[in-house]
């Protein structure tokens, strides 16, 4: 099997200004995902997506390759994962004169992943023969319980309707929040995707502290903390 893995780092991020590059307890936070996908050592190939020069310049420092600089109308801030994955994809195959199996996609705002979480995941995904399978962790908020959306009248309701009403949380059927740490596509899945779901899609969870997902400064300092502290060592 064919695999290819990739990191998408867009530079100009909002939350945080050049987060992918910033320095977290003395490491650009690039560089911790680019490490955990070689540790991993299924890759044939890591490569990082990115139009900004001086992170493909830090992402070549730590062992990805940057074949290319990511196209202007897939840089913006509204450009979604799908097409950037599949012009990686197009490039790497045209370039190589391969087909690849699979795309592992590990994006670098989630540095706590391991490479066991990795290797759980595309060993489920291999499994399960899924099409699309992605990382999550139990949410603490719930639709069929604490999560209500406003209608017309402005009136509050559960984002399910259910026939019957939950008394406790605990009662209530188990959902997830997709962590944005691991997703890996099918090579002929990505190619027909519109957008990450499909209708056979797989999970595997995480615990909450693996999931941490940098998008502000704040989770930039809790994330900070965590390996200071000693509560997350790699």
């Amino acid at each position: 099997m064919r695999i290819l893995g990739t990191i998408c780092a867009r530079g100009g991020s909002k939350g945080v200004k050049n987060k992918n590059i910033r320095e977290l307890d003395g490491n650009p936070l690039l560089y911790y995902t680019i490490k955990v996908l070689k540790q991993w050592g299924k890759a044939d190939r890591i490569i990082c997506s990115t139009d900004s020069p001086e992170i493909a310049e830090v992402a070549r420092e730590f062992g990805a390759e940057t074949p290319f600089l990511r196209p202007s109308d897939l840089s913006t801030h509204t450009a979604s994962k799908i097409p950037v994955l599949q012009h990686a994809l197009q490039f790497c195959e045209e370039e190589d004169n391969v087909e690849y199996d699979a795309i592992v996609d590990l994006q670098p705002t989630s540095p706590f992943r391991n490479a066991t979480d990795i290797d759980e995941a595309f060993t489920k995904f291999l499994a399960t023969n899924a099409d699309v399978l992605y990382t999550v962790y139990e949410s603490k908020k719930s639709p069929y319980f604490t999560m209500v959306e406003l209608d017309e009248n402005e009136n509050a309701r559960l984002v399910k309707d259910l026939t019957t009403e939950f008394v406790r949380r605990q009662d209530a059927l188990k959902v997830y929040s997709i962590n944005g740490s691991v997703y890996i596509f099918s090579r002929d899945q990505l190619l027909r995707a519109k957008g990450l779901h499909c209708e056979n899609e797989k999970i595997h969870i995480m615990d909450e502290l693996s999931s941490v997902d940098i998008d502000t400064e704040l989770d930039f300092q809790f994330a900070e903390f965590l390996l200071k502290s000693g509560h997350y060592k790699f």
